[in-house]
């Protein structure tokens, strides 16, 4: 396989996509995001890019709306795709500045990956060959990584590949992995926050012809990725990165696929959520407001074993879930964020943001809805792990912003690992401070939690976890694709500020 490397060509690109209308005019209104004067990042303001051949800064369109003025939420648009002479599925994304008006009146100054604020999804199948021909259309550099993929080091989009600002990257690989929600999102180092923050972020489906017949999926209608984000703004409607707390950016509202307290249509009897915190820094508790179960049918690296009832789920910055939720004719279900269980001092809990509960979107079911199938009662196999298959174990402890006492260093290659290698990592944050751990290029099995078995929402594959404080956690973790040094994979802590301020190591993948 060929993994294409950034160059300082523009790359063309097909001419411009704009995202279904999901903008919400009236959320976020009275003042709810105040905040202070943000300075403006060049890379996302919107203003014209001095090449002269760059197209001008996209508008995100405004919302269409529910008969009671509500806000609608769906489903970012699929990415246009196409099949070359080789077999090789392509894609095209362009990193670009574009305005969204959060605010009634107000213009906010965004990103977005084809249009205004966040981009469409990727779907691709199990041992397909893709290619993803990104642009960067930014005035600063930037990367896309492609978060969860087992995929080599020279294609995951990393700090080491940065694409310049008119540059161009041919990232190519076979997806070798079973049907999951992935995701992507930009990973140049020190800058990760802000790019995320104001709006790159996009869904990567993985579709898998062994998946049981039964599982919602026609998508946008029964099955619909659904992206947090948290953004804070000030005053002049600019998004603030610069108020903070010690993990970093936290918001007093919440959007769902760029929208505040939206609602989404629901015309069958069961709807499936494949949602993911693309949030630099807050932990959701998701949950049905009036506390009735949800379904859980999948985490970060794929199906679980069998549906799990559930009263909500914990998602730390970067995890997913997939949820089964049930609905009868005509009613109306609201999803929040309960305040989540974090392990903290009780003190610590309205600082790290989960002292509230905060309103995430409403489920409005049609006065007539389309019968769904019976959920399988086996969704995927997923064997117990053998912590007896591990050639090594290694340990983390995480604080300060650092990692085992070292803030990360591009020039220092923190483990080598043989290829086809699985070792037991023990990951422990020996601070008072929230943390959500992620490897690229991996996934992994979560084999205890302070010394217990993991709950059902943990014993799935997982790329990413949350780690509480002062609890150790053994994941068993295998390598199956290579990275070298001129493309390292990275280990960080997947709260960006954490990560910006150099709460991150790499590792190479390679011969033993």
């Amino acid at each position: 396989m060929s993994t294409g490397a950034p160059g300082r060509t523009g790359h063309p690109g097909p001419p411009g996509r704009h995202p279904a209308g999901v903008l919400s005019r009236r959320a976020l209104l009275g003042g709810a995001l105040a905040a202070l004067t943000l300075p403006a990042l060049a890379a996302c303001t919107g203003e014209p890019s001095p090449r002269p051949d760059a197209p001008s800064s996209p508008r995100r369109p405004a919302p269409a709306l529910a008969d009671d003025g509500t806000p609608l939420v769906t489903a970012p648009p699929l990415a246009a795709s196409s099949v070359d002479a080789a077999g090789v599925r392509v894609f095209r994304l362009r990193a670009r500045a574009g305005t969204t008006e959060f605010r009634p009146g107000t213009v906010t100054p965004t990103c977005g990956y084809e249009g205004a604020y966040l981009g469409p999804t990727l779907r691709a199948r199990r041992g397909e060959t893709v290619r993803v021909e990104v642009a960067n259309e930014l005035l600063e550099d930037t990367t896309v990584h492609w978060h969860g993929m087992e995929l080599p080091g020279a294609a995951d989009g990393g700090p080491h590949v940065p694409i310049p600002p008119g540059g161009s990257s041919w990232p190519t690989w076979t997806v070798a992995q079973p049907a999951a929600t992935l995701w992507y999102h930009p990973h140049p180092h020190g800058a990760t926050t802000a790019q995320v923050l104001r709006g790159l972020a996009g869904a990567f489906l993985v579709d898998d012809p062994g998946t049981p017949p039964g599982l919602p999926g026609e998508y946008g209608v029964d099955d619909v990725p659904l992206l947090l984000q948290d953004p804070r703004l000030t005053p002049d409607g600019r998004i603030d990165e610069e108020t903070r707390t010690a993990i970093g950016p936290l918001g007093d509202v919440v959007l769902v696929n760029g929208v505040a307290g939206g609602c989404l249509p629901v015309s069958t009897t069961r709807v499936r959520l494949r949602v993911v915190n693309a949030s630099p820094a807050r932990v959701y508790g998701l949950a049905a407001a009036d506390g009735r179960e949800l379904t859980l049918v999948g985490t970060d690296g794929g199906l679980l074993a069998a549906p799990v009832p559930v009263r909500s789920v914990r998602l730390s910055p970067g995890e997913r879930a997939e949820v089964v939720v049930g609905l009868a004719p005509g009613e109306r279900v609201g999803l929040v964020s309960l305040p989540p269980e974090l392990g903290l001092l009780p003190q610590l809990a309205a600082p790290y943001g989960a002292d509230r509960t905060l309103p995430l979107l409403e489920l409005r079911a049609a006065a007539e809805l389309r019968p769904s199938p019976e959920l399988p009662a086996a969704l995927a196999d997923v064997p117990p792990p053998d912590p007896g298959a591990a050639s090594g174990e290694r340990t983390f402890e995480l604080s300060a912003n650092r990692i085992d006492g070292r803030a990360h260093d591009p020039g220092r290659i923190d483990l080598r690992v043989p290829l086809g290698a699985t070792e037991v990592w023990t990951v422990t944050s020996a601070h008072e401070q929230p943390h959500s751990f992620h490897p690229h290029g991996v996934r992994f099995r979560v084999l205890s939690v302070a010394g217990a078995a993991p709950p059902p929402e943990l014993a799935g594959w997982k790329d990413t976890v949350y780690v509480p404080p002062r609890t150790p956690l053994r994941l068993l973790v295998g390598f199956a694709q290579p990275a070298d040094e001129r493309a390292p994979f990275m280990y960080h802590c997947h709260v960006l500020w954490h990560e910006d301020q150099g709460m991150m190591g790499q590792f190479v993948v390679g011969a033993p």
